[in-house]
């Protein structure tokens, strides 16, 4: 089927023109002279073939006075691969078929009779009630950040007191069997919750969010089952011992509170409170959720200003200065509830001092000695930046080609629970390798001194604990000893295990090891070079496993692993360098740069990551250290790929437009200003009179699944039909839930008799009850009483739905769909008659590319068609 709707210079290039011309006559001459179906199928072969070599504009807009239905609404279409493997991204199948659930959805709300009238009822207000509501958003974000932090510090603090005795005795296989134990069922319950739990038996991320928030319909991603399973999973995950953290989560737990908090309303639980319900709109709830994943960025890190920043470069698509405020407010409230609360509560037991925020608490990886910097400091970071690049770029692809292995393989299992459960196992197998690099890895490491740092000055302190004292870090190294020098400050001799500081400590730890100013010998070339090999594959492997998981803290590590190794080498060739001027040559500087690449290098993020590495080590005499090493490692990975989050929205088949149109042709970008909305758009549409038959009505919601339709009229009665406006599938099937706004046929005058239905009727995300409806339109399209009503459609078209002439720039197409933020587009001719529709599958980069491939195609081919002439 989609060989006969393919042009033959399509499928075979080779072929010369004249043949190709002669090879569409011909099976359609084969075709017609077959059964009806075939015949059918023969006119849709040559009205393909007619349509790619007849470019005029003449031509692109004669359409049958009764065209056919819409396809581009079908996704496996929109997923058809390019055959001479130019587009740059290629779905297989099954990764087509995935992109059925995800439906686009309308920014703004339709400008209907019906709405208007909803308006006019409602009072003009102040914003206070949005502010109130980012307010109680950033509040329960901080609130839940609090619990995640606790939660998984006190699990992880239990889990290591219950082998402290078998690791100082040095009974490693005991504390293996003890700590994989603990682990097995920390993931088994993580992982159980999210592939039977949660309602798509996957982890929901920041993905899934940024593609929400572009204006993609994603089935269940703010479900309350998605977040109690996506919670939950998060602090079992990485109290296990996994090498991830719980940013991701944070983020879709955030947006997960900024809608329901805002929407009052839960499915699941069928609960739906009459509150601010002037704010349901699709776009206030868009931008509450951008304000709760904010929240998230900041109540994790405790960066605020991180938080909004990162909004506004990653999550959110639709921006302005008015959100810009209420989100930094949220942001706010997220980190000052979570601070508060922090100030006075560690492992929730009350330790007084409340609302009394130390720098060494709140501050995340607090670095304390500033360095004084130098031009020189600029040439290692630069170093550093293309290793973030390279770094990260390989990370991307290592990362999606093991998720691409793993969605192949799983997809194979044609059981539902055995498919279930072999994710399960795999995040078993995982936390098993992870456990046995974690406990095994550090027994090959001696025990090394911690340097005599001074630790307290005895006039100014009481005695305070040097960096490794009683830590994991000190694993089966024996107990140090203090003393107290003549010059009146506290010495130790206390040793530790390097690996076991660096694999067997929670990252957040092992990252304040490595970010440590004046430890220059502290870790060697061995041990830093060990976690980084362990540490990158483990965490590349583990990201996409079926837990809730995060890769902020791994990409973290990672980079501060490789910047120590830097900073080390600088070291060894400098020497330590305690005057003023050489002080910059500190390998934690440069574990703090180098950081700050690899995130970078993954994500590609600049502006917001450059504050977060501010807000969460309070170094800024590095700023402009990490500003060059993020714009480096970003121009560099863009060399090689996409950022992550990118790759996995491509991955995942989610239908995220870009801010700019991205298509090639033979490895060459496609200047989109060349060629016009025509070209893309779906020449075969389905559309509405303002007054319709129920049964045929009916009978077009049972066959099609469209999500709207183009409504036309008659001006006059000697007019043709214009264009008027659209109306969307949902709107239509809340309707014909009214019988007693039908109208007989002898109404036909009179287009206001029937009462108005209210917005709020009309007006829904999803139908209550899909079953119940299916059965309805099947009594209307098969009941004759209903081939005797009609219903007036008028009051509910949105009559300020946008439209593009035929011939309207495709690049300017590209730009008004998206920033306007729209389902439908419709392609209207010189005469406003309806000519074509483009929805967000049509705009997609692999569609563009064959799409504007055959036009390529036909423009070639054309011109050697004249030539011949």
């Amino acid at each position: 089927m989609d060989r006969l709707r393919t042009p033959p210079w399509c499928i075979f290039p080779s072929l010369p023109f004249s043949k190709q011309r002669d090879w569409c006559v011909q099976c359609h001459v084969i075709l017609v002279s077959t059964p009806t179906i075939l015949g059918v199928l023969g006119m849709w072969s040559l009205l393909s073939c007619k349509r790619c070599m007849e470019n005029t504009e003449e031509e692109m807009l004669l359409i049958e006075e009764e065209p056919d239905l819409i396809h581009s609404v079908d996704p496996r279409r929109c997923c058809r691969s390019i055959r001479d493997g130019s587009a740059n991204y290629n779905c297989r199948k099954e990764e087509r078929d995935c992109q059925v659930p995800h439906e686009s959805l309308d920014y703004l709300p339709s400008h209907s009779r019906s709405y208007k009238k909803w308006l006019q009822e409602k009072t003009y207000r102040t914003d206070w009630d949005r502010w109130l509501l980012m307010g109680l958003i950033g509040i329960g974000v901080g609130m839940l950040g609090f619990l995640t932090h606790q939660i998984i510090d006190y699990l992880i603090k239990l889990k290591w007191e219950l082998v402290e005795n078998y690791l100082q005795s040095g009974n490693f296989h005991m504390t293996w069997i003890c700590i994989l134990g603990l682990g097995l069922a920390m993931v088994v319950v993580s992982s159980g919750l999210v592939v039977f739990f949660c309602p798509e038996g996957a982890p929901y991320g920041l993905p899934e969010v940024i593609g929400f928030l572009n204006g993609a319909s994603i089935r269940h991603i703010f479900n309350i089952k998605t977040f109690l399973g996506t919670f939950v999973s998060c602090l079992l995950a990485v109290a296990s011992g996994l090498f991830c953290g719980p940013e991701g989560p944070m983020i879709h737990l955030g947006a997960i509170i900024g809608c329901g908090l805002t929407q009052f309303t839960s499915h699941a639980l069928r609960i739906r409170l009459p509150f601010f319900n002037r704010l349901w709109s699709s776009a206030d709830k868009r931008n509450f959720i951008a304000a709760g994943a904010g929240a998230g960025i900041a109540s994790v890190f405790r960066a605020p200003v991180g938080g909004l920043l990162f909004t506004l470069e990653e999550v959110a698509s639709f921006w302005d200065i008015r959100l810009a405020w209420q989100t930094f407010f949220c942001c706010l409230m997220a980190a000052f509830t979570t601070d508060l609360l922090s100030s006075s509560l560690s492992g929730f037991v009350y330790r007084g001092h409340f609302g009394f925020f130390k720098a060494e608490e709140r501050i995340l990886f607090w670095v304390k000695n500033l360095l004084d910097m130098s031009v020189l400091a600029f040439v290692p970071t630069i170093f550093l930046g293309i290793l973030g690049g390279l770094f990260g770029a390989l990370f991307v692809s290592l990362n999606i080609k093991i998720n691409k292995l793993r969605k192949r393989f799983f997809n194979s299992i044609q059981k539902t629970f055995f498919r279930k459960t072999s994710k399960l196992l795999e995040s078993v197998l995982v936390l098993v390798c992870t456990v046995t690099v974690t406990v095994y890895v550090p027994y090959f490491f001696p025990c090394t001194p911690v340097m005599s740092l001074r630790t307290s000055q005895l006039k100014n302190s009481s005695e305070t604990r040097s960096p490794f004292e009683r830590e994991i870090s000190e694993y089966s190294c024996p107990l140090g000893t203090s003393w107290i020098g003549p010059d009146g400050v506290k010495y130790s001799n206390q040793t530790f295990n390097e690996a076991a500081a660096l694999l067997a400590e929670n990252g957040k730890r092992g990252i304040m090891y490595l970010f440590k100013r004046g430890t220059h010998e502290e870790f060697g070339f061995t041990s830093l070079f060990t976690a980084l090999a362990f540490y990158f594959l483990l965490s590349c492997w583990t990201a996409g496993s079926a837990v809730a998981s995060g890769l902020v803290i791994p990409m973290l590590y990672t980079g501060a692993l490789y910047g120590r190794i830097v900073g080390l080498i600088l070291v060894s060739i400098f020497g330590v360098q305690t005057n003023e001027q050489g002080a910059w040559i500190d390998p934690g500087l440069f574990a703090a740069v180098g950081a700050a690449s690899f995130f970078s290098g993954v994500s590609r993020l600049t502006i917001s990551l450059t504050v977060i590495m501010v807000e969460i080590t309070n170094d800024v005499q590095s700023l402009l250290l990490v500003m060059l090493a993020v714009m480096v490692a970003k121009m560099i990975g863009d060399w090689f790929n996409t950022s992550l989050y990118s790759s996995l929205l491509k991955l995942k088949c989610i239908p995220y437009l870009d801010s700019e149109p991205l298509a090639s042709h033979r490895k060459k970008r496609l200047n989109l200003e060349l060629f016009f909305a025509r070209d893309v758009m779906e020449p075969y549409v389905r559309f509405l009179h303002l007054r319709e038959n129920i049964a045929s009505l009916a009978q077009l919601l049972v066959s099609t699944s469209h999500g709207g339709f183009p409504v036309v009229y008659k001006p006059k009665p000697d007019q043709s039909e214009v264009f008027l406006g659209t109306i969307t599938r949902l709107e239509l099937c809340m309707l014909l839930e009214h019988e007693p706004i039908f109208e007989t046929e002898t109404n036909h005058d009179s287009l206001s008799c029937c009462p108005l239905l209210l917005y709020q009727k009309i007006t829904v995300e999803k139908l209550p009850d899909p079953s119940q409806m299916t059965m309805l339109l099947n009594r209307y399209s098969t009941d004759p009483r209903y081939q005797q009503l009609f219903i007036n459609l008028e009051p509910y078209i949105n009559k300020s739905a946008v439209s593009v002439q035929a011939h309207f720039s495709l690049q300017r197409t590209y730009i008004i769909f998206r920033t306007l933020g729209l389902r439908h587009l419709t392609v209207v001719d010189l005469q406003n008659r309806v000519v074509g529709i483009i929805t967000r599958k049509d705009l997609m980069s692999f569609q563009l590319e064959e799409r504007l491939q055959c036009q390529l195609a036909s423009q070639r081919h054309d011109s050697d068609e004249q030539l011949l002439d």
